[in-house]
């Protein structure tokens, strides 16, 4: 078995000698952060399965009672008060260092912005709940501005341009993903030299194609994961541990 501690400095040299690292993170990162997952033992899914309709469109846009619910568990969400971690505040430490080609993030939380990766770098496949869109115009605007209006006593408020039905601006169970938005994802992770899975189980498509397109090219594939994916076996690295131990420590920030 090899060390902990010699893997992670192998990692460390391959990282100092790229000049292009991406980096591909799921909702592992922002667990630290209070972030429950979704799917794992203790999800949202996992602990209370009527959630899930909340994340479909075709519930969302036919059923008032829905969005009435969807609304409120926004207005709860645990993201409003949560702050990056460690494994947040290394990939930004790796942005500084000039190392980080690209960050894509099936997360809506913008947790890596907050911690100082630069917008642009940061490829959302997913969305953000940061913001809300009007589904019939297209209108977009802070997701804090509507909950406000549902803190005032609006249940399910509309779109005041054109009273169409308001939503998050992610992209939920049903929706179509942007086709732009992937195919400058799979495109990044072909230009890599050292390809960084964080927190991810890497089981959901087109975005998991992320890391053979990468492997395609060279690139060095390091795996952070508390559970086994299906690519640990094309890994150069797989680390079954904290991202907010581990990730640090291979991007030299802790």
């Amino acid at each position: 078995m090899v060390n902990l501690g010699t893997e992670i400095d192998q990692v460390r040299q391959w990282i100092a000698a790229a000049g292009r690292v991406v980096a591909l993170t799921g909702a592992g990162i922002s667990t630290d952060s209070g972030i429950p997952d979704f799917r794992g033992p203790q999800g949202v899914w996992t602990r209370n399965p009527l959630a899930e309709k909340l994340s479909n469109i075709h519930y969302y846009m036919s059923d008032p009672e829905v969005r009435k619910a969807s609304w409120q568990a926004r207005m709860d969400h645990t993201a409003w008060s949560a702050r990056p971690n460690a494994g947040h505040l290394a990939l930004a430490a790796l942005e500084q260092r000039g190392k980080l080609h690209a960050l894509i993030t099936q997360n809506i939380d913008e947790l890596h912005q907050l911690a100082g990766n630069s917008p642009e770098r940061v490829i959302e496949v997913h969305g953000t709940m940061r913001k809300v869109v009007c589904m019939s115009c297209g209108m977009t605007a802070p997701m804090q501005k509507a909950l406000e209006r549902v803190r005032a006593g609006e249940d399910d408020p509309a779109c005041r341009d054109c009273g169409g039905i308001l939503k998050s601006a992610t992209i939920s169970f049903g929706q179509q993903l942007v086709p732009e938005v992937i195919d400058r994802a799979l495109r990044v992770a072909g230009e890599a030299e050292v390809f960084l899975s964080v927190g991810t189980s890497l089981q959901v498509y087109p975005i998991a194609g992320a890391v053979p397109a990468a492997k395609a090219v060279g690139a060095r594939i390091v795996i952070i994961n508390a559970e086994p994916t299906p690519f640990d076996d094309i890994a150069d690295a797989v680390f079954n541990d904290s991202i907010s131990m581990v990730l640090p420590r291979l991007c030299d920030a802790a």
